[in-house]
């Protein structure tokens, strides 16, 4: 019997405490007038460009800032709704009239190319459904220093990422078209928002799965996602997924632009003082979602926990969960699809006795490699584990073991630092 076969009997075996659900846990329907609650919707009151019911409130926070999270808490699948996908933006949000955008691709090319939004659109096109993620998602610093102001939420800890299906053209067919000259080795890619933000890509990765998007879930990529296209740059830290995209030069070297210098590089104690400036891939990563920090469990009983995982590096093949602070772990069920780079939505039943439990989540990625837990990840900076809770160094690419504590009351707090 395969794994897949033993982890589904489990699944249906531990879920059949639902029937338990019966016997009381769940208000009886009887009696209730359903007709009450609705109200007729009249075809003048639809609108052109749908909009959600009233009831439903989730919503990115915080607004009106430069870096706006997903609410993963709320999360439903793999796909991240375009409203709820997280941006974070290092300068503005420009405004572009598509008609007169431009893309140049210049530098080491025989033919230097100008496209159009247009042009784009008429060269064969791929949709495939990847994560992208803020390089300093999860950060401990970060929750350090907002601790009692909210970080104790996954929508704080974790909501800087999300997945969508993106629509465009391969970066290769476009370099193909211009031409790369012998000794090119990178690619600085520009974004026109105020700021002129670039990134150096490696011309290996170019021409592997980037792509340039003009597409984000069926429709034109919103503006703080890079209106009216953007560079992708699938499994690698956000920062380098430029929005806006204007403009991308062949070169034989990296740029070290800005961010590549300043905010997007690690002091690594155990490289004696030398910073670490280009970190590109996301490792394996996962999270718990319900239940997860800010939220509560009515009573003891059955409940389903539901998580994501993903890799920046290949394909989800093993989620484990552990219910007592990681001292066993039983194989969750993955839910269909499983793609590449790409969140993977997984489940597992559990039986809540009441009593105080402390639950992970733990995946493993079709390369081999497996999420880390805090005392690994400070292995590998060469580090005490405390050194994480008073650091100002920047922590990026942070992919630990997260835990949630909850309570005998039903409360889910963030476990990590407790």
């Amino acid at each position: 019997m395969n794994a897949k076969e033993r982890g589904r009997r489990r699944f249906l075996k531990e879920g059949a405490a639902l029937a338990g659900l019966a016997a009381g846990a769940i208000r009886s329907a009887s009696g209730q007038t359903l007709a009450s609650e609705i109200s007729d919707v009249r075809p003048q009151d639809t609108r052109a460009y749908g909009e959600r019911s009233r009831f439903e409130t989730t919503v990115r926070t915080p607004p009106g800032t430069l870096s706006i999270s997903t609410p993963l808490q709320d999360s439903m699948g793999i796909i991240t709704p375009s409203a709820l996908h997280f941006a974070a933006i290092h300068y503005n949000v420009p405004t572009i009239d598509p008609r007169q955008h431009r893309l140049l691709i210049h530098g080491l090319v025989d033919r230097p190319l100008i496209f159009t939004l247009e042009e784009l659109k008429r060269l064969p096109s791929v949709s495939r459904i990847h994560f992208v993620e803020c390089g300093g998602n999860t950060s401990p610093r970060s929750v350090v220093e907002r601790r009692g102001a909210g970080a104790d939420t996954i929508h704080k800890t974790h909501g800087n990422t999300g997945c969508s299906e993106w629509t465009g053209v391969p970066l290769s067919l476009l370099l193909q078209e211009a031409g790369v000259q012998k000794g090119a080795r990178w690619l600085i890619a520009e974004g026109a928002d105020a700021g002129k933000h670039a990134m150096s890509i490696p011309l290996e990765k170019a021409l592997g799965d980037a792509l340039v998007a003009y597409g984000q879930n069926g429709e034109a990529v919103r503006p703080e996602q890079g209106y009216p296209f953007r560079l992708l740059v699938p499994g690698w830290v956000g920062v380098r997924n430029v929005k806006w995209l204007r403009r991308i030069k062949v070169v034989e070297q990296p740029f070290m632009t800005k961010h590549e210098t300043t905010s997007y590089v690690s002091l690594y104690p155990k490289l004696d003082g030398k910073t670490r400036w280009f970190q590109f891939e996301w490792g394996p990563k996962s999270v718990i979602t319900f239940p997860s920090a800010g939220q509560r469990l009515p009573g003891r009983g059955f409940y389903e926990i539901s998580g994501l995982a993903w890799s920046g590096g290949g394909t989800i093949r093993r989620v484990e969960v552990s219910t007592d602070g990681g001292r066993s772990w039983k194989e969750a069920q993955l839910q269909e699809p499983v793609l590449r780079i790409a969140h993977t939505r997984f489940r597992f039943p559990w039986n809540w006795d009441g009593e105080e439990a402390v639950i992970q989540s733990r995946c493993t990625d079709d390369r081999g490699e497996v999420q880390p837990t805090i005392d690994e990840m400070a292995e590998m900076w060469g580090v005490k584990t405390d050194f994480f809770q008073t650091t100002q160094n920047s922590v990026i690419l942070w992919n630990i073991i997260y835990p949630w504590k909850v309570t005998r009351e039903g409360s889910v707090l963030n476990a990590l630092f407790s």
